[in-house]
């Protein structure tokens, strides 16, 4: 037998491992079906998008060659199903098999079938023995995140919890932790629809070190401020909702759209300008700017284990262009004495200090390093150069939060 939710999943994980295509877009696109067919789809593909390696070790010793590329993502839905979603072990073993028949790979149903039973009564013990982190991390990235890559790949063996910022007047909603940074924060698996007060407005999704950059620029009523590559809007709303004059800049209208809507929602204004950032001028040098730049995104794995499978080195290089580009725009933009916080979701060492030490060479700013008064919070976030570095492997016993990169510089 087959269900909807592993012929989505395995529809997910197709779109992404073989036409490298993001979930986010794989998503989108999917047949419609029942909500919580939808849902289980995506945490079975996101589990095993996250955990692909060490599925794929515990495979290894079944397999005499390699399977077919779909084979394969079946034999990995089936795995994951039974030693990481506590599946019972006969309804994930036929669901494979319905799933590979299903799909056009009856020649490989038996081979389904006997590595999956395999897997059922001896897969456990043999995931026990592997170091799950270092395999389910590609080298590139290990290597990349030097010593903290054991704490940040072991954080991201595990789903993320639901963070959300509040709006200036709300109060926390029931069963949340207060987080010392002023987020709330709500188990993995929590449907924010379901949160009091998100529906009217009172609260947004987003990481609690997502919503330090904004905080760190520390905006005040009346100043007139820009916030570049602005969508989804979570930190346009912070600046929106700390009573400053917000223009949020975004080139895709669609995303810009996006924007718009949540602002609607969380009864906020601001100016919203579909434009470049790096051509755009304000029409009067500003207080402000706050450039959460594109980037790899690599501080976002908990959330879009995707990430894992699809980016590489070399785009890395491509964006610290971009970031220059932006950067070197946003300084533009201010008046002498305004300030910029630059800040990336990427736990990449070329997207965050290097930029800001390019962006210095070339004058006409000075950095204004974040002092431990206002990083007293999360005091192990701050270097020793005044910057924001937080990682997955940080708050572990609050369970983690997303890699962020930040950095203030003033107009001279």
């Amino acid at each position: 037998m087959s269900d909807p939710t592993r012929e989505a999943a395995f529809d997910l994980l197709g779109a992404v491992l073989l036409r490298r295509r993001s979930l986010e877009e794989a998503l989108s696109t999917l047949p419609q079906i029942d909500p919580r067919d939808r849902a289980a789809a995506h945490r079975l593909a996101a589990t095993v998008l996250r955990r692909a390696g060490t599925l794929d070790a515990v495979l290894a010793p079944y397999l005499r060659k390699e399977p077919p590329d779909p084979v394969r993502l079946v034999l990995r839905l089936g795995a994951a199903a039974l030693l990481l979603l506590e599946t019972p072990p006969h309804a994930a073993v036929a669901t494979a098999v319905g799933l590979a028949r299903s799909r056009g790979l009856t020649p490989f149903a038996g081979l389904v079938n006997a590595v999956l039973r395999k897997v059922a009564t001896s897969g456990a013990a043999a995931l026990a023995e592997l170091d799950a982190p270092r395999l389910d991390t590609p080298t590139w990235l290990w290597t990349s995140w030097g010593d903290a890559a054991r704490a940040i790949a072991t954080a991201h063996q595990q789903e993320a919890p639901l963070d959300l910022t509040l709006a200036a007047v709300s109060e926390p909603p029931d069963g949340a932790a207060l987080l010392p940074t002023g987020s709330v924060r709500f188990p993995a698996g929590t449907r924010v629809a379901d949160i009091p007060g998100f529906e009217d407005g009172l609260l947004w999704v987003q990481d609690a070190a997502a919503a330090l950059p904004a905080r760190l620029l520390a905006p005040q009523a009346g100043e007139r401020i820009a916030d570049l590559c602005a969508a989804p809007g979570g930190k346009t709303g912070q600046l929106a909702a700390a009573g400053a004059e917000v223009t949020a800049i975004e080139r895709d209208p669609t995303r810009l759209a996006r924007l718009a809507e949540n602002l609607h929602r969380w009864q906020l204004t601001a100016d919203l300008v579909q434009a470049d950032a790096t051509a755009w001028m304000p029409p009067a040098p500003l207080d402000a700017v706050l450039l959460d730049a594109p980037c790899s995104a690599t501080g976002t794995i908990r959330r879009h284990p995707d990430i894992l499978h699809l980016k590489r080195p070399r785009d890395v290089q491509a964006l610290t262009r971009q970031q220059d580009a932006l950067l070197a725009a946003a300084i533009r933009m201010l008046r002498p004495g305004g300030r910029l916080v630059y800040a990336v979701c990427s736990l990449q060492p070329e997207e965050g200090s290097p930029r800001v030490a390019a962006a210095l060479a070339q004058g006409g700013v000075r950095l204004d390093p974040f002092t431990p008064e206002e990083l007293q919070a999360i005091p192990e976030a701050r270097t020793p150069e005044g910057f924001l570095r937080t990682h997955p492997g940080l708050w572990a016993d609050r369970g983690g939060m997303d890699g962020f990169f930040a950095a203030r510089l003033i107009r001279v």
